[in-house]
């Protein structure tokens, strides 16, 4: 099993590239130029990051931690070194995951013209969901209509109008065996809540989040998520609620009360190479870089 070893805090690093790796498949034709594409899960983070000239007396603890990952056998907590604080105002640790939508298999039609998804009206599937909630679709025919959706106007506790991923609702009507959910693996939008009814404030595009592993304060990251949106903000029963677009899609759900991190949020990552190297001159200023990749 892995171990996890604490990344030295200073100095900060003075160079960094941070990527999103995706793992995406194409063809062209070479007749009519169109092009197939097939997105696949893996989806990860990865860095390179250089550090000052150092002496040796900073410098040996950059090296033992270094050594001590054993290359990419053990993890570390790292998050982009450029955007260490979010700009949200969000005035507490955490968020917890809300599961306001969970319905299992049900007959819906996916209306073109109005971008309107409508379920039977003795159901009640939408009755919890508010304006701004990211919802999960399975089971139409047209992949246009499966994922996430933003929920823009919810007009009864059985009919919503929906901002699409896909770009946009085709017609399909009486389609048996659908699901609608939150917070499900491949979202790219999650409904939050705050952690207490003191805890308030916004969350901003190009913040990050840390998907935690369970519910307990303090948890390990699994994921680490750039949020693509202003977050929508409603208060249900003076309680703090948001809608949040992201990036990547979530690897796994998340279910209620799940835990994701605002304040210092960090992915779990590892080395790339299983080789360490750093160069000295002749007045022992040290120099090191490394780079490492997000835990999948």
């Amino acid at each position: 099993m892995a171990k996890i070893v604490t990344m030295p805090t200073t100095p900060n690093f003075i160079r960094s590239n941070f990527t999103l790796r995706r793992t995406i498949g194409s063809v062209a034709s070479p007749y009519t130029g169109k092009v197939r594409t097939q997105e696949y899960d893996g989806v990860y983070w990865e860095a390179t990051v250089t550090l000052p000239p150092m002496r040796r007396d900073v410098a040996k603890n950059w090296q033992s931690f270094l050594l001590e990952l054993n290359g990419p056998v053990n993890h570390f907590k790292f998050a982009d070194p450029d955007a260490l604080t979010n700009q949200g105002t969000y005035n507490a640790n955490d968020l917890k995951a809300k599961d306001r939508i969970n319905q299992g298999s049900i007959e819906l039609d996916f209306i073109y013209a109005s971008q309107t998804i409508v379920a039977p009206s003795n159901t009640t599937p939408f009755a919890n969901a508010v304006e701004g909630d990211f919802i999960v679709v399975t089971g139409s025919i047209n992949p246009e209509n499966n994922g996430t959706h933003k929920i823009t106007t919810k007009t009864n506790a059985y009919t919503v109008v929906v901002e699409s991923e896909s770009g946009g609702l085709v017609q399909e009507a009486d389609k048996t065996g659908c699901t609608i959910k939150s917070n499900q693996k491949g979202a790219t939008g999650i409904n939050l809540s705050a952690s207490s009814n003191s805890a308030t404030g916004t969350i901003k595009q190009g913040d990050y989040l840390q998907i935690t592993s369970s519910s307990t304060a303090g948890a390990n990251p699994v994921q680490y998520v750039m949020v693509t949106d202003d977050a929508t903000l409603n208060v249900i029963g003076g309680e703090d609620t948001y809608g949040v677009k992201i990036q990547p899609k979530l690897r796994t759900a998340i279910t209620q009360n799940h835990l994701v991190r605002f304040a210092s949020p960090k992915g779990m990552f590892r080395l790339t190479t299983k080789d360490i190297d750093w160069d000295a001159d002749n007045i022992s200023n040290y120099g090191m870089s490394f780079s490492c990749i997000e835990v999948v």
